[in-house]
């Protein structure tokens, strides 16, 4: 909230909310972030209109009240937020924190220059010009080029995956250059992602309608496509290139049939963005030399229509559980289809297309008699298999269905806009599948009774009391675990964890892990001088592990960085147990995860013997 601040000093409601997106808080809450923040907004009071708002003159007798002006919480209907005629000093922007002007002045001397950034297992290169960056390219072929980091840095952090030297192109002039050609759209490939769809804000409202369809569905993709600070961070050409089957905006951009401007040390070539890119065949993709200089996104034709859809567990900052792009031409002025495109994302490890469905319905029209094939063929030619990575496999292989389902909803709508005589209305069943989702600001209120005059005032019930450490967490006082610096002699410790669901340790092994620079031991169970850990829930597994994740021993070195890189190096035999998965085989083998618990009084297996009716299950 405070970057937003920065950039943006009287923020929209959209904006305060887009940076809020995908960020959980348990401890304010979200009413009064977002009742504060509203504060900074030229937009009216979260509750203007709602007959609650303090300056809501509705119920007020039709009289103007002075006191009804005021900031405190009233008696009755009427509330206020505090939020209208705030107490809070005006903001002073001199009083603002300011960038460090010494590393301005160190940026402003090094922007010429390439900057070398040696750590103790990676090389970090910044180069400042093209033919720098294909030089080093050519010279390191497998280094991967980082912009925002959103990708390789979860890679690195989360599975220990090292890249001897990184390449940093964002600071070369030709990965930003944007241009508008006869074409289409020319995107630098360094352009982050939040600047993408700034541009294309701009750049829609100027052109006309028939050409910005590949455009508008970019922007929707682009709503909900991760958080703002992500958008702001990734840049296009690395999300391009890393090629996620998740990622939203490459079925788009397949679909619209853009081209990647490509640059090595041996010349340039253009290569499409199509499906078999997307599938990293090597005829279709880059060579490790080459670097992705740019992005063409081709305008739309007047026979043309893109549309895409996504499906995750939450609309904001989740990844899709399947995404896709659908793009149809048809025959100019007719329903006659001439170019299909079908691309689905999360379904397997790339992205991947249906050539042959959309074969076979070329020269169909637009009609239910298509939309029936359609939706059979892409079941058959699309497969996914029952234990596929992810699960939820009939759920997915539902949303391949219903996705083309939408998409000749949509296409239908589009003819019958056009043509409003030749086309028939939609059934109002099938309408509703046609809506978007619409973000509303979030409204919450805090309702209290007013106290008895009379009550001491040390008396808490019924007072809305701040959080005793409110202040602190508030203004940054508030001092935390990661705000104590360490003390002389300080030790870290990372885990091993089990990698078997169930099975015996036979060994453990940790020579090779104590020989790795800054390792002072490895702990485990024998090392509990008392008990380790309770009959639920041990400290470390001794004999046996029964799920993946159990901790079994820990690392210590002389940082976390040391100790997480040397956990690789302790080799555990195990031995795997017999499996059981089902209550059949748990009750064939007496496999409980308790001994059963009974509540009796009496005989009562002589009460089963007497009773009238026995009722079972």
């Amino acid at each position: 909230m405070y970057s937003l601040l920065r950039n943006y000093p009287e923020p929209t409601m959209e904006q305060i909310l887009a940076a809020l997106d995908g960020n959980l808080c348990r401890c304010t809450g979200y009413r009064p972030i977002i009742d504060s923040f509203s504060a900074f907004s030229p937009e009216s009071c979260p509750l203007a209109e709602s007959g609650k708002c303090c300056l809501d003159q509705e119920g007020v007798e039709g009289k103007e009240k002075e006191e009804d002006l005021a900031p405190e919480p009233k008696r009755g209907d009427q509330m206020c937020l505090g939020l209208c005629q705030p107490e809070f000093q005006p903001q002073d922007p001199t009083q603002d924190y300011i960038f460090p002007p010494e590393l301005m002045r160190m940026a402003d001397e090094n922007k010429d220059r390439i900057l070398v950034f040696n750590g103790k297992g990676t090389t970090w290169i910044s180069p400042v010009a093209l033919q720098e960056l294909l030089g080093l390219k050519a010279k390191y072929p497998n280094a991967p080029l980082v912009v925002g980091n959103t990708s390789i840095g979860l890679d690195m952090k989360m599975l220990g995956v090292c890249h001897p030297v990184v390449l940093y192109p964002a600071r070369v002039p030709d990965l930003h250059l944007v241009s508008v050609t006869d074409n289409g759209l020319v995107i630098g490939a360094a352009t982050h992602l939040a600047q993408l769809r700034d541009l294309l804000l701009n750049v829609v409202p100027e052109l006309p309608t028939e050409k910005t369809k590949i455009y508008l569905t970019l922007l929707k993709q682009l709503r909900t496509f991760a958080g703002e600070q992500i958008r702001n961070l990734a840049s296009l050409g690395g999300h391009i290139v890393s090629r996620g089957s998740t990622w939203d905006l490459n079925p788009v951009l397949a679909a619209g049939k853009a081209i990647l401007n490509l640059a090595s040390t041996d010349g340039t070539r253009q290569i499409p963005l199509n499906d078999e890119f997307l599938a990293r065949l090597p005829e279709a993709d880059l060579s490790p030399k080459e670097v992705l200089i740019s992005v063409l996104i081709p305008f739309s034709e007047e026979d043309e229509f893109v549309s895409a859809f996504r499906q995750a567990e939450r609309r904001k900052n989740a990844m899709s559980v399947i995404n896709s792009a659908m793009q149809v031409r048809f025959q100019p002025g007719t329903d006659v289809i001439e170019e299909l495109t079908i691309l689905y994302g999360g379904i397997g490890c790339t992205t991947v297309s249906a050539p042959v469905t959309s074969q076979r319905l070329r020269g169909r029209k637009w009609n239910e008699q298509m939309l029936d094939e359609a939706c059979r063929l892409i079941l058959e030619e699309i497969q996914l298999s029952p234990s596929a990575l992810g699960g939820k496999v009939e759920y997915r292989r539902t949303l391949l269905v219903s996705f083309f389902f939408r998409f000749y909803l949509e296409v239908l709508q589009a003819l019958k806009h056009r043509h409003p005589f030749k086309y028939p209305d939609l059934p109002k069943e099938n309408l509703s599948a046609l809506g978007e989702f619409l973000d509303y600001p979030p409204q919450g209120m805090q309702e209290y009774q007013d106290v008895d005059p009379q009550q001491p005032p040390q008396d808490p019930v019924g007072r809305p009391i701040m959080h005793e450490s409110g202040i602190k967490h508030a203004t940054g006082e508030a001092v935390y675990t990661d705000d104590i610096g360490p003390i002389d002699g300080q030790l870290y410790m990372a885990v091993v964890t089990s990698t078997r669901a169930h099975a015996k340790i036979l060994s453990i092994d940790t020579s090779e892990a104590l020989e790795a620079p800054g390792v002072v031991a490895v702990v485990s169970a024998a090392d509990i001088p008392g008990r380790n850990g309770n009959e639920n829930e041990k400290v470390f597994a001794e004999d046996e592990v029964v799920y993946v994740g159990h901790v079994i021993c820990g690392v210590v070195a002389e940082t976390y960085e040391l100790a997480k890189g040397a956990t690789q190096k302790v080799k555990i035999e195990y031995q795997d147990l017999e499996l059981i998965l089902t209550i059949e085989e748990a009750i064939q083998h007496n496999s409980y995860f308790s001994e059963e618990k009974k509540l009796e009084q009496g005989n009562v297996e002589a009460a089963f013997q007497t009773v009238d009716r026995i009722i079972e299950g």
